[in-house]
């Protein structure tokens, strides 16, 4: 495979585009969310079919991480991350004023389309700039992805409470995203990793196992959005109302660390990052379902947020860097394997909980997370 020669990559103009790219995917999901119960009460329909109309953004999703990897492989990051970027800004208001059930399933598996294209395709583009660095850049990458999340959800959340217009709203939402992808879109690289290599490769050796760490650790990441709440609350530490406060300090500590995650990549390495990173994950999940009082739990809380939150821009960083097969298609491996861990995660999570209880279920996800330090000597053991 040729790969686009590493130094044009190395340019401020396209560390901006790609830090764009991330607060554009971040801002345009974070609008999405608050748009559900609305869009619930203009189909008229219940909670079954409703959850059965977001499945179908999971199901685009998946489908176009898998189909983006063979077309980036073949023909760059460019092209996808416009289809992804712009794509997302055409249908968020259009989301808003769809009426029909059927029409509304298309649409959302659409709109899962465009975000799983822009996820894999920026990520790709990340790790080439990232290679052609002199320092690592990924995880300020994906801090820029928590920020747009946080902007988007507070900007959505103030213009529905002074004034419930979804179309309003979602219309000034798009045309942040539209300026964003306008600065993006000539500054993204052109030569991406686009060549003569093959379109297709199985993921195998040190791909499947830094798909499997990925996993564990979107598992992570989706059991405390989902399960965390539920979990202290109902094991008397907290009241209901105060139960979303730990989530909101793991959010805080996740941003926080890959804001500074850069820096301590470069001081420590990778391999160091994912021993301690894991092994601080593991610490706080112990804490969090050892603890007898509620500010040891949050403390828990920020122990997780803190160690996981450089852990997957490493693995993303090492799907690129390893030579078993094109990097355009570990990334895009590497990247759907994650959205199926938050995509299943959760809701194994409850079937085991109904099993044997959400704090074993917990426990269970704390083995998961041992595989991070356990296997860092292997997929960190040369710079592939």
């Amino acid at each position: 495979m040729h790969i686009a020669p590493v130094l044009s990559a190395d340019r401020p103009e396209t560390r901006l585009a790609t830090r764009l790219s991330f607060a554009v995917a971040g801002f345009g999901m974070a609008c999405w969310a608050p748009l559900v119960p609305f869009v619930k009460a203009r189909l008229g329909v219940d909670d079954g079919v409703l959850g059965l109309l977001l499945l179908c953004i999971g199901i685009g999703s998946i489908v176009a991480m898998m189909v983006t990897g063979v077309v980036i492989a073949r023909y760059g990051t460019r092209a996808c991350i416009l289809f992804g970027g712009f794509g997302l800004t055409l249908l968020l208001p259009v989301l808003t004023q769809i009426s029909d059930v059927t029409v509304m399933a298309a649409a959302l598996a659409l709109f899962g389309a465009v975000v799983g294209t822009l996820d894999v395709s920026m990520n790709v583009h990340a790790v080439e700039v990232d290679r052609a660095a002199p320092r690592p850049l990924l995880s300020g990458f994906h801090a820029l992805y928590s920020v747009g999340g946080f902007a988007g959800a507070a900007m959505m959340t103030v213009l529905l409470s002074a004034r419930p217009d979804v179309l309003t709203a979602t219309l000034i939402g798009a045309a942040l995203m539209l300026v964003g992808m306008i600065i993006t879109a000539p500054r993204l690289l052109r030569g991406g990793q686009a060549g003569d290599g093959p379109l297709f490769v199985r993921p195998r050796g040190v791909v499947l196992v830094l798909a499997a760490i990925t996993t564990a650790m979107f598992l992570t990441e989706g059991a405390m959005l989902d399960w965390s709440a539920l979990l202290v609350t109902t094991s008397g530490l907290m009241a209901a109302e105060q139960g979303g406060v730990g989530y909101m300090l793991f959010s805080v500590a996740m941003t926080a660390g890959r804001f500074a995650g850069d820096r301590i990549t470069a001081r420590f390495g990778d391999r160091a990052v994912m021993v301690w990173g894991g092994a601080m994950t593991l610490a706080g999940l112990a804490v969090l379902l050892l603890a007898p009082q509620a500010w040891v739990a949050l403390s828990g809380f920020l122990l997780i947020g803190l160690g996981a939150s450089n852990i997957v821009p490493v693995l993303f960083r090492l799907a690129g860097a390893q030579t078993v097969m094109p990097p355009a298609l570990a990334v895009a491996a590497v990247s759907t394997a994650g959205y199926a861990g938050i995509l299943a995660g959760p809701a194994a999570i409850g079937f085991i909980a109904d099993i044997v209880g959400l704090k074993q279920a917990f426990w269970l996800l704390a083995v998961l997370v041992c595989t991070v330090p356990l296997a860092a000597p292997l997929v960190t053991a040369r710079r592939r």
